[in-house]
């Protein structure tokens, strides 16, 4: 099954109501050439009030319902539309990983569905899975690891000459 339509639904959805989140698990190392499934699309975000509503927004928008499975245990908020089985897991909190912010800086934007998705680097995505050291974040590491290392290497930008002082 392509995911490009479903996420670029999403994608276009998080830009409607403003909500900033970045895709991580393994619908995010998939993006990036790492050979893993996933039957869900997993986010980071901001838990906030005000990105709680953007949150129930995107959830009418996407004619989801919003769940609470693991609630009081867990922040996850895991939105499911029934007609096609589509199920997002928005978390405010990720193993192994300090912050959103952090996570959003190193994401690499990339056009997916005809939509721009902030995803999580392996590198992160391999970070959160050790954390959480649970057996189907286990089961998928050496992957990760071997993805991680055979991911083409960004250019590294030019060297600035340096200005000589007059002698």
């Amino acid at each position: 099954m392509d995911a490009g339509p479903l996420l670029g639904e999403i994608g276009r959805g998080l830009q409607a109501v403003g909500l900033d989140a970045v895709l991580i698990g393994n619908a995010a190392a998939a993006l990036q050439g790492a050979p893993v499934t996933t039957v869900d699309f997993d986010f980071l975000f901001r838990k906030t009030p005000r990105n709680l509503q953007k949150l129930k927004a995107l959830s009418v928008r996407l004619r989801a319902t919003i769940l609470r499975p693991y609630y009081p245990a867990s922040d996850l908020y895991r939105l499911v539309r029934d007609d096609d089985g589509l199920q997002l897991d928005f978390m405010g909190t990720i193993h192994g990983l300090r912050s959103f912010e952090g996570v959003r800086d190193r994401a690499v934007l990339m056009e997916v569905g005809g939509a721009v998705l902030r995803v999580a680097t392996l590198a992160d995505i391999i970070k959160s899975k050790r954390a959480a050291n649970r057996p189907r974040d286990r089961a998928v590491l050496d992957v990760l690891e071997t993805a991680l290392e055979q991911a083409p290497k960004p250019p590294r930008p030019p060297r600035r000459p340096r200005s000589r002082k007059p002698s």
